[in-house]
């Protein structure tokens, strides 16, 4: 068993979710690739720092130097058995982007623009509950709750589950592509059965905003921000959009009120005044 193994064992048994199991040894793996390490011993507090200010450097995101210098640490420390001292290496948190945001017109010429039931299916979902990709894909046929006209999130980001509005709109349109594909234990399954392909559903997006004409950079994350945006500017609480997404705080919901035009049409400009 090599070191990677043991490691993504390791966060198997600490009951960390396969998809950051994932994301933590490639990480891992891309690391020690990088800095051409012979043996993990060669993997040191110094080495790692001029191993990341080389790829801040060459323009790496954050996101990528967070996702580096955790998975690197927690590596060393369930391992290697050495805890290195590198909180310094993580970026600021001060460095905060705005999500994109698609209009609810381009929403809708998105689902227009979809002919294929499972894939339009795929995308309302995801918009109509503002669900995180890996959320829809391990959605279950019996989490949709059309008595109670819910749905259940079963074991979300950071382990907590959820129950969100099923649309009204989007469950005839659920059981006709159910109708259809007869899935039988996930919601959205693959070609051979099993949860459907992360990558796959990024591709189905893909292809609609190029159907749609729509040339705004958008991943299935903007629908979830779209999701949330669209809420606000209805007048939802933004207590109920945090629950919704599953925020742990407010202050990350917050960032919404950033890119809602509600509250920027609100306030006038000076011109307006004279």
């Amino acid at each position: 068993m090599t070191s990677i193994d043991k490691f993504k064992k390791a966060l198997k048994v600490k009951r960390y979710s396969d998809r950051t199991i994932y994301s933590y040894s490639k990480a891992v793996g891309t690391a020690a690739r990088e800095m051409k390490l012979n043996a993990w011993s060669e993997l040191t507090k110094e080495r790692l720092e001029e191993y990341i200010a080389q790829k801040v450097e060459s323009g790496i995101s954050a996101s990528w130097q967070r996702m580096l210098v955790a998975s690197v640490a927690l590596f060393s420390d369930l391992i290697l058995n050495r805890k290195l001292k590198i909180d310094h290496l993580y970026p600021s948190r001060t460095e905060s982007k705005l999500p994109n945001v698609l209009s609810a017109k381009e929403v809708k010429a998105i689902f227009n623009s979809t002919d294929n039931i499972k894939h339009r299916a795929m995308l309302m979902t995801i918009y109509s509950a503002g669900l995180r990709l890996n959320e829809l894909i391990q959605l279950k046929i019996t989490d949709i709750d059309s008595n109670r006209m819910v749905i259940n999130v079963r074991s979300g980001k950071g382990k907590k589950d959820r129950i969100l509005m099923l649309s009204e709109i989007l469950l005839p349109v659920l059981r006709e592509y159910v109708k259809a594909h007869r899935p039988t234990e996930f919601l959205f399954e693959g070609q051979y059965g099993g949860s459907y392909s992360p990558r796959s559903v990024q591709q189905v997006l893909k292809t609609a905003l190029q159907r749609a004409e729509i040339n705004k950079k958008a991943t299935v994350h903007t629908l979830r921000h779209s999701f949330a945006t669209h809420l606000l500017e209805s007048g939802t609480d933004i207590r109920y959009i945090q629950e919704f997404l599953g925020h742990s705080s407010v202050k990350t919901t917050q960032i919404y009120t950033h890119v809602s035009k509600t509250s920027v049409s609100r306030i006038k400009s000076p011109l307006d005044r004279l």
